[in-house]
């Protein structure tokens, strides 16, 4: 029987565990998106903490395109030699750490009128309501471009790989998405029409960095969107194209970007302590996992080592990705190595987020309490 603790490979990559924390948005960068002390603290605690292989917070392939603030950078050269520095860091702890990288769009409340935000199409985000400008394919070229430069700059600074962020209403998610993308050219359409730049993206990446590298890509299995959004069966056409072209592996989250009017159907779910809340978008994958021959990380709620064991033996998911339980309890692995399965401390409040970092609010309010 498989367990959460298996000792696993991919590709050039070695996994001391099934766990990954997924790509959290720490908002701890400085202003140009270089590493801070506080933000390395954040990594060799999760590397301490047991994580098996850590996927860092989104980070920026254009300097000019920083949908949110503290967000990292890898726009150029300057960071390879910080973030070798991190990676020596963190794998020296016994843990692997993968990059992501992201082009915002309009997904972005983030300096505003200040900078040219572009999307698929000019259509009204709806949960931000910024309209973008519509990308020519010298805009494509240059943001897949873009892609593949970070990627260069990720094997360069010692990361084991590469993440390419293809969900939860940035960029590439858009391309896939028939509400965002209204195109008449080659890259709208049918589903493959609307995911050419998600294969050009892959291979602008593998051209530069190599075919053994790890490149991974992280997407949705649904929007829960209707016609709008990308369904089940799109999705499986996606990823069995991308494990044509040589993805090394997929994450798949989900949810729906128009959260305010399909409320419960984001890609962050709260008060979700009971098992059955759990693991939300684990049902969808599965169905898609068994599909494919690359491995599948599942992300969505997890927060009970039970059910995600029994989802490791009973589909074909292979490993399991956390984010606020982590933010929360970054030893939470070691606890459940240690055979030490009470709740977590996370109870999913989703109150994470703030100006002035994001942590969990119990540890801002103890914070807090020091300060006084």
């Amino acid at each position: 029987m498989k367990t959460l603790f298996d000792k696993t490979t991919i590709g050039t990559m070695t996994l001391k565990n099934r766990l990954w924390r997924s790509a959290t948005w720490e908002n701890m960068a400085d202003e140009k998106g270089h590493l801070t002390d506080r933000l390395r603290t954040v990594y060799r605690g999760l590397a301490q903490g047991g994580i098996g292989t850590i996927i860092t917070g989104y980070a920026f392939v254009l300097e000019e395109e920083q949908p949110n603030p503290g967000m990292m950078g890898i726009y150029d050269d300057s960071f390879i030699s910080e973030y070798k520095e991190l990676t020596t860091e963190v794998q020296a702890e016994g843990a692997n750490i993968v990059m992501q990288i992201v082009y915002g769009g309009s997904s972005t409340g983030f300096n505003i009128g200040e900078r040219d935000i572009m999307g698929p199409s000019a259509v009204p985000n709806p949960s931000r309501g910024v309209v973008p400008r519509e990308m020519t394919r010298d805009d494509i070229a240059r943001v897949v471009e873009a892609f593949a430069q970070a990627a260069r700059r990720c094997k360069a600074a010692g990361f084991d790989g590469v993440q390419i962020h293809g969900a939860h209403g940035y960029l590439l998610s858009q391309f896939l998405s028939p509400y965002f993308n209204r195109r008449k050219d080659e890259y709208g359409g049918e589903i493959h029409n609307r995911a050419r730049i998600i294969y050009e993206t892959l291979e602008a990446v593998r051209a530069t960095v190599g075919l053994d590298y790890p490149v991974f890509i992280k997407m949705h299995c649904t929007d829960h969107w209707d016609s709008n959004g990308l369904s089940v069966e799109d999705s499986l056409q996606v990823a069995l194209e991308l494990q044509r072209r040589g993805i090394t592996g997929i994450e798949f989250s989900g949810g729906n970007p128009d959260a305010d009017n399909y409320p419960g159907k984001a890609p962050i779910r709260n008060k979700i302590i009971a098992e059955e809340k759990q693991s939300y978008f684990a049902i969808e994958t599965a169905q898609i996992a068994e599909k494919l021959v690359v491995p599948v990380i599942s992300v969505g709620g997890h927060r009970s080592p039970t059910k995600m064991k029994e989802l490791l033996n009973t589909t074909s998911i292979n490993y399991f990705a956390m984010s606020r339980t982590l933010l929360s309890e970054p030893d939470l692995p070691n606890r459940w190595q240690r055979g030490d399965f009470s709740r977590p401390r996370c109870v999913s409040c989703g109150k994470c987020w703030d100006a002035a970092g994001n942590i969990c609010i119990l540890d801002r309010k103890k914070n807090d309490s020091d300060d006084d």
